[in-house]
């Protein structure tokens, strides 16, 4: 089993670097989606993401509860893209949208991300499949003009982190190219 996560800015090519790999591999692929269409412009990503994928690929709709919900589902996968980490933060953030950014750091002190990320790793010590992580790399630019910002963007670092960790190899792509982080060359 091959653990790998994919990270870098926005539109560099991750998802297309992750699907590349999935399709050399001639392998059994499940795609987990955790994007959930709140708005127009998100759906069209959503349907393109969609259209970009082989169609021999199973999919599965998980917002949510990712780990459990692979290990429910896989249905003979041999390798699975996670697709992605960000927007999984994301719709565990969007739980407290209406809370303070100090409610929120407390409401999420108990670790529901955390929990949601010990939950991927846990996955991995149950499967018999490659893994390929998908997530945005957002410590890199600007600081946040504000609390709640910062509180999303620490909480995906962190994240991040935790993935990096377990996992065999860590590619960033920079411009649509992969560069290797993990194991260091």
């Amino acid at each position: 089993m091959k653990t790998i996560l994919i990270t870098g800015g926005a539109r560099s090519g991750k998802s297309h670097y992750a699907q590349e790999l999935a399709s050399k591999s001639g392998k059994k692929v499940l795609f987990v989606a955790t994007a959930e269409a709140g708005d127009e412009e998100m759906r069209q990503r959503i349907q393109a993401h969609q259209r970009s994928r082989p169609a021999g690929w199973g999919t599965l709709e998980a917002p949510t509860g990712v780990g459990k919900a692979i290990l429910k589902n896989r249905g003979g996968a041999e390798i699975i893209i996670v697709d992605c980490i960000t927007m999984l933060v994301n719709n565990v953030f969007s739980r407290y949208a209406n809370y303070t950014a100090e409610k929120i750091d407390d409401a999420l002190a108990d670790g529901d991300v955390s929990r949601e990320i010990d939950d991927l790793i846990e996955c991995l010590a149950h499967l018999d499949a490659d893994l390929i992580f998908v997530t945005n790399e957002v410590g890199l630019g600007l600081v946040p003009p504000n609390p709640i910002d910062r509180l999303y963007r620490d909480l995906l670092g962190k994240a991040n982190r935790l993935l990096a960790e377990q996992v065999d190899e860590v590619y960033m792509l920079v411009a649509g190219l992969p560069v290797r982080i993990k194991p260091v060359a």
